[in-house]
């Protein structure tokens, strides 16, 4: 990960939304969880790539014999070891790992599970075991668009071709089999502005984040005049709506 990349997230430290006042509306039966959970038995190992402050892990990943988060933030990290020592789980530990240059044994893991994050699906392949499992859940080039498009920037916003794309062509040229590609859609409704900025503080949305080339500038600098404008046009009665596309893909080790 470029040092710029870094010391983005070395800033956020958390991925923690549970204090933005929002609600969803998803449009596609396609769950991350509801999957890992259907696979995971008691005996499970299971990789988390881009496991941040740890908090999904903590809540939603099933009770197995041993879950290992990994994220390349230091800071997040420390948020996610901190987070764990308030809960109740057992069996998990994080470390810092960058997902580029994995560290994992080989022929280790049962389930592999990337959430928003960049990923070597050959290093993936290696670490699973025979049948393993990947799941993964990104933001794609779409992903509030109408946003990124009256701003003239944002996460892939100048790419050529689709994140989604992108992980599904090196996932199959790494030798999985069974591989699915589903687009998620979900209407995000934000109940007020500073709600809605707080997001996008806390995420690159609208920096020039790029799977194609080097990302060079990542200093977010918000024009809130045309924030503004985006949530004149955009405000209902649910609140303040931002269209998401993310995209899910499953797939298995040969």
């Amino acid at each position: 990960m470029p040092k710029n990349e870094l010391d983005f997230y070395e800033k956020v430290k958390n991925w923690d939304f549970s204090n933005i006042k929002r609600t969803d509306e998803s449009l596609t039966n396609w769950d991350l969880y509801e999957i890992l959970n259907k696979n995971a038995t008691k005996e499970s190992k299971i990789l988390d790539l881009g496991t941040g402050g740890g908090e999904k892990v903590i809540k939603y990943f099933p009770q197995v014999k041993e879950i290992l988060g990994t994220d390349f933030s230091s800071e997040m990290i420390k948020t996610a070891n901190e987070n764990l020592k308030k809960s109740n789980r057992q069996n998990i530990k994080f470390k810092q790992m960058d997902n580029l240059k994995m560290t994992t044994e080989n022929n280790y893991f049962d389930i592999v599970v990337a959430r928003h994050t960049c990923i070597d699906a050959r290093q993936i392949y290696d670490t699973l075991k025979d049948n393993g499992l990947l799941i993964i859940r990104g933001v794609d080039k779409l992903d509030c668009w109408e946003l990124k498009r009256l701003f003239k920037k944002g996460q892939a916003y100048n790419d050529i071709k689709p994140i989604s794309l992108i992980d599904y062509e090196n996932i199959i040229d790494a030798g999985f089999k069974n591989v699915e590609l589903v687009p998620i859609h979900i209407r995000e409704y934000y109940k007020t502005k500073e709600d809605l900025l707080t997001l996008l503080l806390k995420t690159p949305i609208l920096l020039d984040f790029s799977e194609e080339r080097e990302n060079d500038n990542l200093e977010l600098d918000i024009d809130m005049e045309l924030l503004d404008k985006y949530i004149k046009s955009h405000t209902t009665d649910k609140g303040i709506l931002l269209v998401r596309r993310y995209y899910g893909i499953t797939a298995q080790k040969q």
